[in-house]
């Protein structure tokens, strides 16, 4: 009987992981997770990996050890580990201190990729992770019941021209639109912050005049040469309560290259709270 094929799990925070773990046993792979302490749910030790292992941001080294010893040579990277925490307080060891010297800027793109080039020097190959979960990819087209109004369709006409710009320097991914003004974009603090940051800027302004109404249109993109194997764009049940306790009642993101990680139940909700969501 042939052993079945180990896949390495690097884990990040959210349900992305638990997702991919689920998907890759689905298939007959056994997974071997390596899970951050700062970032990875507990919960990822009750889906039926072959191992898990608890590692700190900061243990590059003993990441690929890890991976060797349990006979990992191929990895996916799900879940997100915010880009503040690098820079924080971990320790990095001599590995990752020398991949962070030797990054020209210390953008995801550069960090994620200088990452992955560490592993394959290993002889770990890292993959796309979406590959295991196609049918959570948003499809072309309105996915809710309510289609954008046409003020929301300018909204994202611009939203995309001004994330298309952060895109290119890896700043972020999402910007939050008004009346096609821009309220909030994205850099170290995550999606779901960004809406919640604009949502506040727009609730500091009720107490003034203001010509911008209050509806907020969200605009999520993938960057013009979109890693699949890293940082793809995500959304799910959350990211449609933030957005209706902010106030926006659009979201627009890229077909094909954004993950709907509820599957269904994020359409659901958006639904309830009349959410268009349209991805292009």
């Amino acid at each position: 009987m042939q052993p079945k094929q180990r896949l390495g799990l690097i884990a990040g925070n959210g349900r992305f992981p638990i997702l991919v773990l689920d998907a890759a046993r689905a298939q007959g792979l056994d997974v071997v997770v390596a899970a951050i302490k700062e970032e990875t749910f507990p919960e990822i030790e009750s889906h039926g990996a072959a191992a898990v292992h608890w590692l700190s941001l900061g243990e590059l080294s003993k990441l690929i050890d890890t991976f060797k010893r349990e006979g990992v040579y191929r990895a996916v990277m799900a879940g997100q580990v915010k880009h503040k925490q690098i820079f924080s307080s971990i320790k990095p060891d001599w590995r990752l201190a020398k991949l962070l010297l030797a990054l020209g800027t210390r953008n995801t793109d550069s960090l994620l990729g200088g990452l992955a080039r560490v592993l394959a020097d290993a002889g770990i190959t890292l993959e796309n992770s979406t590959s295991l979960l196609e049918p959570l990819l948003a499809r072309p087209g309105v996915l809710t019941k309510r289609p954008p109004t046409d003020q929301e369709r300018k909204n994202i006409e611009y939203g995309r021209a001004v994330a298309r710009h952060l895109a290119q320097y890896d700043i972020g991914q999402t910007v939050v639109v008004a009346e096609s003004a821009c309220v909030a974009v994205e850099s170290m603090e995550g999606t779901d912050a960004t809406i919640e940051r604009a949502g506040q800027i727009m609730a500091s302004l009720e107490s003034t005049p203001s010509t911008l109404t209050r509806a907020l249109t969200v605009v999520k993109i993938a960057k013009p040469n979109q890693d699949m194997r890293f940082d793809v764009p995500v959304i799910g049940v959350k990211t449609i309560e933030v957005m209706h306790q902010a106030g926006a009642t659009c979201l627009a993101v890229d077909a094909g290259k954004c993950l709907l990680l509820d599957g269904d139940a994020v359409l659901t909700a958006a639904n309830s709270g009349e959410v268009a969501i349209v991805a292009d």
